[in-house]
């Protein structure tokens, strides 16, 4: 009896042997699989600067965005909130269209509408689920989307839209700006989603970075929305004056209130890639998301610094054809911009009597006439 199991023992043996590494074989290829899934091929190289016309760019400003955001498909713009300058443009050409989804950026029209309309306070928790709930300042800071739907709904569109226009989009944000298109407002609450969709994803929006840029220096300086202007030689420099648009509507502690959420993007959110010195700290909001329009997937970054001299705006657009670029990852390029800067004391540039240096202008057009 056992020389006739014998034989049966080892043939089980042998087919669990082979079971097992026919396994080991699926479960590799499965692995296999789902890495090359994961792995996100980089998008072709670009020269972002190709067509800019560099003329009035501060130098120094210029070469930190350029060096930046490398050979990344993107659009910086660098601007003093206190005046509406823009110190440098890095491809005009992409940043001059007539518009991009803003993704989860909208979040700070929706913030400051609720604050103003009082459907919140900063330290109003909305309760989301049985055992989640937020703030408006880790919303913020985590880019909450359930948190910005339910303000959104609680809102409604006409005062939604209403903000979104006060802040300047879906209108020109520059001043004589050649070649600026303006963005757009959404006319309807988007068909699946509704308000809440506008108000968490900027679904039905489209919006530029100068349009991104200016709401944020609205912010950064206090409430002023000035007009963009982009100077171009040392002459309009050396007279340029600037021009309000208009004053936001809404009480100056409710831009404190979210300067608090911004600031906590950058120090435990989805903008950590943006620090660098907790003495001089960077508020910001990121958006990730895909704009139909294009067929790009969308990376943004809306930001502003707080220091004592040369305070600076900063807005970072990246788009790409697959999901290489994200919020976080233009959070990353604008840190890599205000480190540079930081590191040659731009923001500290003193000269000895006390007064700030002047830039240094790119020009490319004789300085006298003949």
């Amino acid at each position: 009896m056992k020389r006739f199991l014998l034989p049966l023992v080892l043939a089980g043996l042998l087919l669990d042997a082979h079971f097992a590494v026919a396994q080991a074989r699926r479960t590799s290829s499965t692995a296999r699989k789902k890495a090359a899934k994961r792995t996100v091929k980089p998008p072709p190289p670009v020269d972002p600067t190709l067509g800019d016309d560099v003329d009035g760019d501060d130098l120094t400003v210029r070469r930190a965005a350029v060096a930046a955001l490398g050979t990344t498909n993107g659009s910086v713009v660098v601007a003093d909130p206190a005046t509406g300058r823009i110190l440098s443009f890095v491809n005009q050409k992409l940043g001059l269209k007539a518009g991009f989804t803003p993704c989860s950026t909208i979040k700070l029209v929706t913030a400051l509408a609720a604050l103003n309309e009082h459907i919140v306070e900063r330290d109003t928790n909305v309760r989301l689920s049985r055992y989640v709930s937020f703030n408006l300042t880790t919303a913020i800071a985590h880019s909450n989307n359930p948190y910005f739907a339910t303000l959104g709904n609680r809102l409604g569109f006409d005062r939604v839209t209403h903000y979104a226009q006060m802040l300047g989009l879906g209108e020109k944000a520059g001043l004589d700006i050649s070649g600026e298109q303006p963005g757009s407002i959404a006319t309807e609450p988007p068909k699946y989603g509704g308000v809440g969709l506008m108000t968490s994803f900027g679904e039905g929006f489209l919006v530029t970075p100068l349009e991104l840029a200016g709401l944020l220096s609205a912010i950064a300086n206090g409430g002023t929305l000035y007009y963009l202007q982009y100077p171009r030689s040392t002459d309009e420099i050396d007279h340029f004056t600037p021009r309000v648009k208009r004053p936001i509507e809404v009480a100056p502690s409710d831009i404190e209130d979210i300067k608090v959420g911004m600031r906590g993007a950058v120090d435990f959110g989805t903008a950590r890639r943006a620090g660098y010195d907790a003495t001089e700290p960077i508020l910001g909001k990121t958006g990730t998301c895909t704009d139909f329009n294009s067929s790009s997937h969308m990376g943004w970054f809306g930001s502003f610094n707080e220091v004592g001299k040369h305070q600076l705006v900063v807005v970072v657009m990246l788009a790409a054809v697959n999901k290489s670029v994200s919020g976080p990852v233009a959070a990353g390029v604008a840190g890599a911009i205000y480190r540079n800067l930081s590191e040659q004391r731009y923001f500290a540039m003193d000269s000895p009597d006390g007064r700030p240096t002047l830039p240094q202008i790119i020009t490319t057009t004789p300085c006298c006439p003949k």
